[in-house]
């Protein structure tokens, strides 16, 4: 990646890891959107991990089509994330005892082994990330456009990233 690119990706995976919940949309059976909160459990490379229960809705799904939209907001810091990727689903106890914390026991009473602990894996393909400034910029950017007539243009801060299919590509 250029430095231009791994700042914006050092940035989006701040803003994430400082969001943590997400919604995550996926297809349903008849083609809609389904979306619903999930918690991010760690953000590498172009990686985000997830906890999920096998016998969930979002698991047959995906087993249909695998491609995933998250959104990420808070708004009281005026940030905002949008990644689109593709997901996979994965049995790997390994890796959710490296992911897990003693808040998950409430959804999988049997630790990382639970049989219905499933570890849902999305691949950044997409990124987007949005940082507004507080509401005293956007009136002064309304002052300014009534003043001069033109209107403003980006207020705050925007970053899209492409993520290469091998995330160490320049």
């Amino acid at each position: 990646m250029t430095g231009a690119a791994q700042g914006d990706w050092t940035k989006l995976r701040h803003l994430i890891l400082d969001i943590r919940v997400a919604l995550l949309t996926t297809v349903d059976r008849d083609g809609h959107f389904h979306t619903r909160p999930v918690q991010t459990l760690q953000v590498d490379a172009a990686t985000l991990w997830f906890f999920t229960d096998w016998g969930s809705p979002k698991v047959d799904e995906l087993r249909r089509d695998m491609r995933v939209s998250l959104g990420y907001a808070d708004l009281a810091k005026h940030q905002y994330v949008a990644v689109s990727g593709s997901a996979g689903l994965y049995r790997d106890v390994e890796k959710a005892t490296a992911l897990w914390s003693v808040e998950q026991r409430a959804y999988y009473p049997d630790g990382p082994g639970d049989p219905r602990l499933a570890l849902l894996r999305v691949d950044i393909e997409r990124a987007e990330y949005w940082i507004a400034p507080g509401r005293a910029s956007y009136l002064l950017a309304a002052a300014k456009a009534a003043t001069t007539g033109k209107p403003a243009g980006l207020i705050g801060e925007n970053g899209k990233i492409e993520v290469p299919k091998n995330p160490t590509e320049e």
